[in-house]
């Protein structure tokens, strides 16, 4: 069983290292946009909405982010469908966004902490670490995978997740369990 959670874990670092480095130096510069307009905003005219400024950081960053993921970290994996993409992206961004939003809520309204600082940490630190989390493996698997799985360096990811490639692709077409192909199964002694 060791060896088997060893397995996974090794397969689980073969399989993100390929992205991980792009993927951070976007969410890094796209940090020190959403940090930089969040400051500013708390500093200046919505000093008393920290929630709505959050939110307006955050839309800024993600369309820096888009722009910089789609033409740079994942460029080789563009869909097609841009419009399909696009809407992909802000969904997964826009619970990001709830993420980080979510953050400076729970400091402001139910710990009460109001000051800039302790709201900058909410949602520029706790919520932009946990947003970044969910958006790798949003992006990872439901933005830009189509293409990726049909790649053959990507062809075995999903196995290395746990779930065979075949039951993905027979769950996406609405299959319960394996189709009848009219052979004959072979019993193998």
């Amino acid at each position: 069983m060791l060896e088997r959670i060893k397995s996974k874990i090794a397969g689980l670092i073969s399989l993100f290292w390929r992205e991980v480095a792009k993927f951070g130096v976007v969410g890094g510069v796209a940090f020190i946009i959403d940090s930089g307009i969040y400051v500013w905003l708390l500093h200046g005219s919505m000093s008393d909405s920290q929630v709505k400024a959050k939110i307006i950081a955050g839309v800024v960053a993600t369309i820096f982010s888009w722009v910089a993921n789609r033409y740079w970290t994942f460029r080789h994996r563009r869909q097609a469908n841009v419009v399909r993409e696009l809407v992909m992206f802000i969904i997964m961004n826009a619970i990001g966004l709830g993420i980080a939003a979510a953050c400076v809520w729970v400091t402001k309204y139910w710990m009460g902490l109001t000051d800039p600082t302790s709201v900058f940490i909410a949602g520029s630190v706790v919520g932009l670490i946990l947003g970044t989390i969910f958006r790798f493996f949003a992006y990872r698997f439901w933005v830009f995978g189509k293409e990726m799985d049909q790649e053959e360096e990507f062809a075995h990811d999903h196995e290395l997740l746990g779930r065979p490639k075949t039951d993905i692709g027979a769950a996406a077409n609405g299959s319960t369990g394996p189709t009848d192909t009219g052979s004959t199964p072979k019993v193998l002694r």
